[in-house]
């Protein structure tokens, strides 16, 4: 039984990616179509106590990087940005903000850091270039 379930690794690591592709992007959306929201998140950042700029790195981190996740492209490169972005997420936010929303900002943290350590499993674009 668990060759058979060997067996689907691939399906696994296509439903993490597609998972958090798509939740980063949609997050990433909402905040980089509209380029008032992607301001007021940069002075959110600040207040913070980080620097302006890492507003815009931020939402842009999870609308294209959600997008590269979702293609299974740069898939490490696009994870390592996002688990970056989501443990300083957690570390600046969440965590005082209760249970309720720092478990879901610590499972995005840590699926991204999985996906960095894995790899985008052989269900990606990355694996058809051969720059997995």
């Amino acid at each position: 039984m668990i060759k058979w379930l060997n067996s689907l690794q691939p399906f696994g690591a296509l439903l993490m990616r597609l998972a958090l592709g798509l939740s980063m992007a949609v997050h990433g959306y909402e905040k980089v179509i509209n380029h008032g929201a992607t301001a007021h998140f940069a002075h959110y950042v600040v207040t913070l106590g980080l620097p302006y700029w890492l507003g815009y790195v931020s939402c842009y981190t999870e609308f294209v990087g959600g997008i590269l996740l979702i293609l299974g492209l740069l898939t490490r490169l696009a994870a390592a940005f996002i688990a970056v972005n989501m443990f300083a997420a957690f570390f600046l936010v969440g965590i005082h903000q209760g249970f309720g929303i720092y478990n879901y900002i610590l499972a995005l943290a840590v699926l991204a850091t999985m996906l960095v350590f894995y790899g985008p499993g052989k269900l990606a674009l990355d694996r058809k270039l051969g720059i997995s």
